[in-house]
């Protein structure tokens, strides 16, 4: 006569597992949710105020403090901003590696001194860079302000000796190029600031700004169902053996 088989203990260890890595892929799923509802807005508000007419930046600057200055289109007068001197930002441009020139343009009036002017692209298969000298003509600049984007673990360190910059710091540029009292947002043309030097391509939006969170949320979502449907046909195999 033959023992019968026990059944197999109930696998707490795999469970808790499982349990432990479903809570995970359903927190990422909701937080790309509510990636989506951010970027839906950001979307929204990104068409709404870069495509108004531009208004005077000494007024826009004037909003009370704290409140969202971004992509609001604006227009001022840089006196000298053609031959200013500028600093060098690596940036990419359509997959194509380059850097964004900055400048500071005095203000005259509002409650700061100074904004940092993204003045554009120039990619780096040109060597060639705009003329710097102590007095130009003034420029009226129409574009877009954004907020300094910060770096991260891995964007490299500015080297402002070397006028190599990797993130936006507004507080550090400004001291490089002796602007006093710079505004927290800078001005990204969207007219050409040397319409002689064509290589400086103005560049304030992205062509296409991605949003492809609600694809992003059903993946984890759809591996979180994946999951439990694994763990669960495990279960029914182990008490139909």
């Amino acid at each position: 006569m033959t023992e019968a088989k026990a059944p197999d203990r109930f696998p707490v260890g795999l469970t808790i597992a499982t349990a432990i890595a479903f809570a995970i892929l359903c927190a990422l799923g909701v937080w790309q949710v509510q990636r989506l509802a951010w970027k839906t807005e950001l979307l929204r508000q990104i068409e709404t105020r870069s495509t108004a007419p531009p208004a005077a930046l000494e007024r826009v600057l004037a909003r009370p403090d704290g409140e969202d200055l971004g992509f609001y289109r604006v227009q001022v007068v840089c006196p000298g901003l053609d031959t200013a001197p500028f600093l060098q930002l690596y940036a990419l441009k359509d997959g194509q590696a380059g850097s964004r020139l900055i400048s500071a343009c005095p203000l005259g009036a509002g409650p700061y001194g100074a904004i940092l002017v993204d003045r554009g692209f120039v990619p780096d298969t040109v060597s060639a860079r705009p003329p710097v000298a102590d007095a130009g003509r003034p420029v009226e600049v129409v574009g877009l302000l954004r907020e300094p984007e910060p770096g991260n673990f891995v964007t490299p360190d500015n080297r402002p000796g070397e006028n190599q910059w990797f993130s936006r710091d507004v507080a550090a540029m400004a001291q490089a190029l002796g602007a006093r009292d710079p505004a927290p947002v800078f001005l990204l043309a969207e007219t050409p600031t040397n319409p002689d030097f064509p290589a400086l391509q103005p560049a304030p939006l992205p062509g296409e700004i991605p949003n492809r969170h609600l694809e992003y949320a059903l993946t984890w979502f759809g591996l979180a169902g994946a999951l439990i449907a694994v763990y669960a046909a495990m279960l029914w195999r182990r008490w139909k053996s």
